[in-house]
């Protein structure tokens, strides 16, 4: 799957084929989990760093940006040549890229972005996983787990249609959160999805935050604090 992942060019073009389905591009979809992540954090919570876990590419990079202004982004991933390319494509002084490997190296963080990667890991080592994610993070540090709602047919199906998420074990709502749980986590915030309307529907968008609590979006977040 790492090998996969490092074909950049090949895991763009797989990625499109299968979400064109909805008539939108991937960079429609991370700007609208940043976003709605940053409607569901605490006022008050102002995070100075943060961790985009499984960050591919860095295409979530320039929105973080734009909706965490004031933080440190860092980018950590499986995949050599990704990083490699993020960190040639994205880097400044305030946004780097490393290998997972190094996480344990770097200095704690307030927030963890991470989108379809747990997806990716055996079921026994996804809590080991999310132990990981905890110990990067300092006392109060908030983790956003997005995932692909198994509960969805036009999310089952999108999945079918991209290679490497062909064989991917979709997790289901209930075990997200009992995920959060085996990792150390208490829930900050109810889970809730989001995108329910594809582009031809999109005169309709404007209801999905009143639908959030149905667990019928495409995909959706568990919110996690380390406590």
């Amino acid at each position: 799957m790492t090998e996969l992942f490092d074909r950049t060019q090949e895991y763009d073009a797989m990625l499109n084929r299968g979400i064109r389905l909805s008539g939108e591009n991937k960079d429609y979809f991370a700007f609208h989990r940043v976003r709605d992540l940053a409607a569901h954090l605490p006022k008050n919570f102002h995070p100075k760093r943060i961790l985009d876990f499984g960050c591919g590419l860095g295409d979530t990079t320039p929105h973080l940006v734009s909706f965490f202004p004031n933080a440190a982004i860092v980018g950590v991933d499986t995949a050599v040549n990704a990083i490699q390319y993020a960190q040639k494509n994205l880097a400044t002084e305030t946004i780097s890229f490393f290998p997972l490997s190094e996480l344990a190296g770097l200095e704690p963080f307030d927030l963890c972005y991470t989108n379809g990667v747990f997806h990716h890991i055996e079921p026994q080592h996804r809590a080991e996983t999310g132990r990981l994610i905890y110990r990067a993070l300092n006392p109060q540090g908030h983790f956003a787990l997005f995932e692909n709602n198994p509960w969805n047919p036009g999310a089952r199906l999108v999945m079918t249609l991209i290679p490497f998420d062909r064989d991917a074990q979709m997790i289901s709502i209930p075990k997200a959160q009992q995920l959060l749980g085996q990792s150390g986590f208490r829930a900050s915030h109810g889970a809730h999805t989001l995108f329910y309307f594809p582009k031809w529907f999109a005169a309709l968008r404007f209801l999905e935050p009143r639908l959030e609590r149905l667990p019928l979006g495409a995909q959706y977040c568990v919110l996690g604090i380390k406590s």
